[in-house]
């Protein structure tokens, strides 16, 4: 069993930083694929960032490229994810996901481990 915890969330405004934090307790971390997904309300959750086991590989939905980074400490059981020139449309619950089978990183069935998530909230 898993336990994944985050935090970080925040109400921020629109161009701010944010860094989300997930703790992962009761399994090896390490050899674990890590990710993190999003919920707006009335949609379906999506998929932001995941890094693989060992940090070198990473995958960014298009919508954060270039703003958003993943990184993990295996010594610490964490994985983060910075969240740089927010825009309202980043506004979600932020979701952390361990998937220790997963194939295809950007599908959220894959996972078998979730946080309760936190919520962003971007202003404009």
């Amino acid at each position: 069993q898993v336990q994944l915890v985050e935090s970080g969330g925040g109400l921020v405004q629109a161009g701010d930083s944010l860094r989300l934090s997930c703790a992962a307790s009761g399994r090896t971390f390490r050899r674990d694929l890590m990710g993190w997904f999003r919920q707006a309300p009335g949609k379906e959750r999506e998929f932001v960032a995941a890094i693989s086991r060992n940090g070198y590989n990473t995958l960014y939905a298009d919508s954060v490229k270039g703003r958003f980074t993943i990184s993990r400490d295996n010594a610490k059981n964490t994985v983060y994810l910075q969240m740089n020139s927010l825009k309202v449309g980043d506004t979600a619950v932020y979701y952390c996901a361990d998937g220790p089978r997963v194939v295809t990183m950007t599908i959220d069935s894959e996972y078998e481990y979730w946080g309760q998530g936190t919520q962003v909230t971007v202003s404009s």
